[in-house]
C-alpha cells in the first residue's frame, strides 16, 4: 500500500510535518505538527497548524491518530489543537516516561507533573500495530536521538523523525539527555533493513550546502548508499567516533527550553497560576 502524503514545511523551525492518507478512503493521520512560538515575545500562533486544518477539511478528511515521532527540542507540538479542531488519539513512544523523568528534574517539575505519559492519548512500543481506515502503521522503537524516538512505517512509507535526514545532511545529534550514538547506529540499521524501495520522511530538512531547494523524501536504497554520515556500510566504531566528535561542536536548539516543557505535556502548556497566567521556565546552567 502506497499512502497519500501531504507535507507541510515550516520555514521558522526547518521542520517538516505531514498528513498521511489511506489511499482508499478519507481516514488519516498526522505527523509531527508544529505550534508557531515566538521566544522574544512568548507569543504562541497556530498558522502553521492552521493550514494543515485546511488542508484536512477540503479533502474532507477523518483524523484517525496524531503522531509525534519523539520530545521534539526545536519546536512546540500542536498537537493538542489539533485534536481539538480535528480529533483523532495522540501518540508517542513508551519511553516517553524516560523523556519525562529526566526533564521533569531538569525543569524542576516537582510532583504535580506526571511522569506516567498519562498527558498522551497511547503509549507505543516496538511491534505495535495501528491503523489509519485500512492502513495499517507498524511502530518502530528508534532510540539515539532521545529514548523515546519511533519510527512509523505505513505502507511504503518510513517516517523516522530526526533519525536520519535526507542523504546529503546525515544523522540526528545524540548529546541530549539520554541521547546514544551507539543505540542512534543500531536504530538506523533498523530502518535500512526495510526494503530499497522504501520511502523515507524526514522529520527536518536544513539544505545541505550545494543543495538549492529543502527537500524530506529519499528511499531506504539512497540512505543505504549516499547518506553522508552512515552510507556505505559505515562501521558502527567509526560513525559513534564522527557523532559524538560533531556533537561536541553544536550549541543547543534556539527554541530547547520552551519545546522540552510543552512537548513532554504532549503539547500542553504547563498548569497556569491562580490568575491565569502561563509561564515557562528557564534553567540556568543545566543543558
Amino acid at each position: 500500500m502506497s499512502p497519500k502524503i501531504k507535507a507541510f514545511f515550516d520555514t521558522a523551525t526547518n521542520t517538516v510535518s505531514y498528513v498521511v492518507q489511506d489511499p482508499e478512503g478519507r481516514a488519516a493521520a498526522i505527523i509531527d505538527s508544529v505550534l508557531d512560538f515566538d521566544y522574544a515575545s512568548g507569543r504562541t500562533d497556530t498558522a502553521s497548524a492552521d493550514e494543515i486544518i485546511a488542508y484536512v477539511r477540503e479533502n474532507e478528511l477523518r483524523v484517525a491518530w496524531i503522531l509525534e515521532t519523539h520530545v521534539h527540542a526545536d519546536h512546540l507540538s500542536a498537537a493538542p489543537y489539533l485534536q481539538e479542531q480535528l480529533g483523532g488519539k495522540i501518540g508517542i513512544g513508551d519511553q516517553i516516561t524516560v523523556v519525562q523523568d529526566t526533564f521533569g528534574k531538569v525543569f524542576n517539575e516537582g510532583t504535580a507533573f506526571q511522569r506516567d505519559g498519562s498527558q498522551f492519548d497511547q503509549l507505543f512500543v516496538e511491534g505495535d500495530q495501528i491503523y489509519v481506515g485500512q492502513m495499517r502503521v507498524d511502530v518502530l522503537h528508534t532510540p539515539g536521538h532521545t529514548p523515546a524516538c519511533m519510527t512509523y512505517v505505513i505502507g511504503d512509507a518510513a517516517f523516522v523523525g530526526d533519525t536520519l535526514f535526507m542523504p546529503d545532511f546525515g544523522t540526528a545529534r545524540c548529546d541530549f539527555p539520554g541521547g546514544s550514538s551507539k543505540d542512534l547506529y543500531n536504530s538506523i540499521q533498523k530502518i535500512l533493513d526495510l526494503p530499497d524501495e522504501t520511502r523515507i520522511f524526514v522529520g527536518h530538512d536544513y539544505k545541505a550546502p550545494g543543495r538549492e531547494d529543502f527537500a524530506w523524501e529519499s528511499t531506504v536504497g539512497a540512505q543505504k548508499a549516499a547518506n553522508v554520515h552512515i552510507g556505505g556500510g559505515r562501521a558502527a566504531e567509526d560513525f559513534i567516533a564522527m557523532r559524538d566528535a560533531r556533537d561536541a561542536t553544536l550549541g543547543m536548539p534556539r527554541l530547547i527550553v520552551p519545546s522540552l516543557q510543552v512537548n513532554m505535556r504532549a503539547g500542553h502548556m504547563p498548569e497556569p497560576d491562580a490568575e491565569g497566567d502561563v509561564f515557562l521556565k528557564v534553567p540556568v546552567n543545566k543543558l
